[in-house]
C-alpha cells in the first residue's frame, strides 16, 4: 500500500529543521527523520550569506535523510522575512451554466489575483476570505449553488523576490524541489490551533529568534497576516549589552535564569557570571536580569498590540492569542502578554505526534511540523515518491478536486 510521505524544511534565523513525515491516521502524523542545524548566513528570516545558509540547510536535510533512511525530493518551506506583505483584494465573475463549479472559483480567484503587485514582489498565498453570491455573503462554499455573478474576497500575501530566490537557491543546492513556500504563522496555526479557537476568532503569534510572525483567524478564515522584525534574539542581545557578556553566554543565561514577569521585587536570588574584562565572575541579581527581560518582552508585545489595532479586528478575537515559536518558552511571557494586550493567552506546541517525537516537544518546532500537516493537505503521492503540489487552478491541467474540496475554502496556493 502506497504512503504519502511528506517533507517539511523550517528555516530560521536561529535553527533550520527539516522534517520527514506521513500520516498514520486522520490527525496524527509520524515524524520519520529529523534534521536540526543551527542556522548560518539568516537575519530575520532573510539569507544575508548565501554561502553559508546553503550548507545549513544541506546539513539538515542530509540528517533527516539519514534519520528516515530516504532521499528528499521536493519539500514544503517555510518563509517569514521581514520583507512579507499583505494587501486584500476582491474577484467578480460571472457564472457559466447558472451553477457554481470550481472553474468559476478559480476564475474568481483568478480576477482577485490581478491586483497591481510590484514587478520586485512574488505572491506567496492567495486565501479566500468568503464567497458572495448575487448579493448573498457569508458563503464559505459556493460550489453546486445556484447563481449569476460570483465574488470572494483574498487575502494576498506577498514577498521579495530576491529573498525568495535566494532561499530557492539554498534549498536546491541540495537537490531539493521547493513545492511551495509556506508563510511561518499560517504554518503554525495549521498545528496549534482548534477548530472553535479559528472560528471565534484568534491571533497566531510566533515568535522566533529574528522576527515575530502573526496570523488573525475569524469565522475559520485567515483575515490578516503580518511578519515583525523583532524576535527572542533581541532579548539575548539586551542581556549581552546589560552584563558585558558575549553573546552565546548571554543566551546561556536567558534559557537557565531568564523570566518575563508583570512585577518587581519578587526574585530575590542571584548568580554568578564573568563579564567581559573581570577576572573573576561577579554576581548578577535575578532581578535585574528580569527587568533588562522585561523591556524588550514589553515592547515586542506592544507592537504585537499596534499592529492587531492596524488591521481593525482588534474588537473580533474573543479567543485571545495563541502564543508558540522559541521564544514563547520563556518562563512568565504569557501572562505579560495577557497582561500588555488584555486578552486570554495560551501556549501552543505540537500535538498528536508519534515516532521522535520527543525531539519536537516544544512551541519551537510549531511551523515545522505544520509544514506536515500542511503537506499532507496539498501534496499527492507518486509511485516514484516525489511529492508534487496540487495546482488546483493551473492552466490546461487536471483539477483534483476530491482530495481539496475540505481546504479549498481556507487557501488557494
Amino acid at each position: 500500500m502506497e504512503e504519502l510521505i511528506v517533507v517539511g524544511i523550517d528555516i530560521g534565523t536561529t535553527k533550520i529543521c527539516t522534517l520527514v513525515g506521513r500520516e498514520v491516521s486522520p490527525g496524527k502524523l509520524r515524524i520519520l527523520g529529523v534534521g536540526i542545524e543551527p542556522a548560518r548566513g539568516i537575519k530575520k528570516g532573510v539569507v544575508v550569506d548565501l554561502e553559508a545558509a546553503t550548507q545549513a540547510v544541506i546539513r539538515s536535510i542530509d540528517k533527516a535523510e539519514r534519520t528516515s533512511g530516504m532521499e528528499i525530493a521536493s519539500a514544503l518551506v517555510s518563509l517569514a522575512g521581514s520583507d512579507v506583505s499583505s494587501v486584500n483584494s476582491r474577484g467578480v465573475v460571472g457564472v457559466i451554466g447558472r451553477v457554481i463549479d470550481e472553474d468559476d472559483v478559480g476564475r474568481a480567484v483568478d480576477a482577485a489575483r490581478a491586483v497591481a503587485i510590484p514587478h520586485n514582489r512574488e505572491i506567496i498565498h492567495v486565501i479566500q476570505r468568503g464567497f458572495n453570491v448575487d448579493g448573498q455573503d457569508g458563503i464559505r462554499m459556493p460550489i453546486g449553488m445556484h447563481g449569476y455573478r460570483l465574488e470572494v474576497e483574498t487575502h494576498i500575501i506577498t514577498a521579495s523576490e530576491t529573498s525568495v530566490e535566494n532561499i530557492r537557491k539554498c534549498v536546491a543546492a541540495a537537490d531539493v524541489e521547493v513545492s511551495q513556500f509556506v508563510l511561518n504563522p499560517l504554518a503554525s496555526g495549521e498545528i496549534v490551533l482548534n477548530e472553535t479557537e479559528q472560528h471565534m476568532g484568534v491571533v497566531v503569534c510566533d515568535i522566533g529568534g529574528g522576527t515575530t510572525d502573526m496570523a488573525i483567524y475569524i469565522e475559520g478564515d485567515v483575515w490578516h497576516t503580518s511578519v515583525l522584525g523583532i524576535g527572542g534574539n533581541l532579548i539575548t542581545s539586551d542581556i549581552a549589552h546589560g552584563l558585558r557578556l558575549p553573546m552565546a553566554q548571554a543566551e546561556d543565561i536567558k534559557i537557565q535564569h531568564g523570566r518575563a514577569s508583570t512585577t518587581e521585587g519578587e526574585h530575590p536570588e542571584s548568580f554568578n557570571v564573568r563579564s567581559f574584562g573581570e577576572q573573576k565572575a561577579v554576581q548578577i541579581r535575578r532581578q535585574d536580569l528580569i527587568h533588562i527581560i522585561n523591556a524588550r518582552v514589553d515592547e515586542i508585545f506592544s507592537l504585537v498590540v499596534q499592529e492587531i489595532k492596524r488591521s481593525g479586528y482588534d474588537g473580533l478575537l474573543p479567543a485571545g492569542m495563541v502564543l508558540t515559536g522559541g521564544t514563547s518558552n520563556l518562563p512568565g511571557i504569557k501572562e505579560v502578554a495577557s497582561s500588555v494586550l488584555g486578552v486570554p493567552v495560551r501556549i501552543g506546541k505540537p500535538e498528536k505526534l508519534l515516532g521522535m517525537k520527543d525531539r519536537l516537544d516544544s512551541p519551537a518546532y510549531s511551523t515545522s511540523v505544520g509544514l506536515l500537516r500542511w503537506a499532507l493537505l496539498m501534496n499527492e503521492f507518486t509511485p516514484q515518491g516525489v511529492q508534487r503540489p496540487i495546482d488546483l487552478y493551473k492552466e490546461g491541467g487536471d483539477t483534483n478536486w476530491d482530495r481539496v474540496k475540505d481546504f479549498i475554502w481556507r487557501l488557494f496556493p
